[in-house]
């Protein structure tokens, strides 16, 4: 397959706030840094290589977070990809504290979000990040604080959206009382559907959906499973068939499977050239 027939463009597109558009397979930076998500990476050449191998195939729209690696994964961005092209949407995240390997803490203070945004500016060598997200909802600070001080970075110029993580219906209804919500991402992928409520809810409301860990297939890619039987039937691995899935489940989801490696890299952005029949998307929908 060649680099015009392997793109991320066949995924189609979505405007991320109405004027962002990109394509809809991106990717996400978190196993960039090292084991863990903590510390470097063990070759940091070879992460260089992958975000700039996954712009060449067409993807621009990069997920990442101040606690990658801690600001690894933003730092790597830079590296690799600044001065970015003008049609390259950088989201990043803000409100999870890290304190060792695989150690995730809620901070929503709004003078530390402030700080993380200030940071994620310099780190990623921005003047205004497109998207920035709250990590978690800080359960010790109340939700209305910790938006404000995304919505007042946002009226200084800072933050040109707003988008939520691990969130419910209820939280994201309540935030947009404060500022325009554009985006959420949650788990979700073929063998965890526990965010079902809020996907039909973004996708009613025109909010971007972006799940993270896209790609488990859980028990459903074993032999004998029914992504292995479509595997058998189509060609594609389960990998490509849970990513088709998704791409065809909602006009507003936009997967971002993330890797360390060109190779899995490339087998990725192959799934957004996958198509489902009718009869493929229905059996993968009723295997859960």
């Amino acid at each position: 397959m060649t680099d015009t027939e392997l793109t991320a463009a066949a995924s189609g597109t979505f405007a991320i706030g109405g004027d962002l558009t990109v394509n809809r397979l991106g990717f996400g930076s978190m196993q960039l840094p090292g084991p863990g998500v903590w510390g470097e990476p063990r070759d940091p050449e070879g992460a260089v290589r992958v975000l700039q191998r996954a712009v060449e195939l067409g993807v621009n729209f990069i997920d990442t977070a101040d606690s990658y690696g801690p600001v690894i994964a933003e730092q790597l961005i830079k590296k690799a990809l600044h001065p970015y092209r003008d049609d390259l949407v950088i989201a990043t995240k803000a409100g999870l504290t890290r304190q060792g390997p695989n150690i995730w803490t809620p901070v929503g203070r709004p003078a530390y979000l402030r700080q993380q945004a200030e940071l994620s500016l310099r780190n990623l060598g921005l003047d205004t990040i497109d998207l920035f997200q709250l990590h978690r909802i800080d359960p010790e600070v109340p939700l209305e604080d910790q938006v404000g001080e995304l919505k007042k970075l946002q009226d200084e110029g800072k933050i040109r959206h707003i988008g939520l993580s691990e969130v419910s219906v209820a939280e994201v209804e309540a935030a947009q009382k404060v500022a325009s919500i554009v985006s959420v991402q949650n788990l979700y992928n073929v063998a965890n559907r526990q965010s079902e409520e809020l996907l039909d809810w973004s996708t009613a409301h025109g909010v971007g959906f972006i799940p993270w860990f896209p790609l488990a297939t859980g028990k459903l890619s074993q032999p004998g499973g029914p992504l292995a039987r479509l595997a058998e039937k189509t060609g594609a691995t389960p990998s490509q068939l849970a990513l088709a899935w998704l791409l065809r489940r909602s006009p507003v989801m936009l997967p971002i499977p993330g890797t360390s490696s060109v190779e899995h890299l490339e087998d990725n952005i192959a799934g957004a050239s996958v198509e489902l029949s009718d009869e493929d998307f229905a059996a993968i929908e009723a295997a859960v």
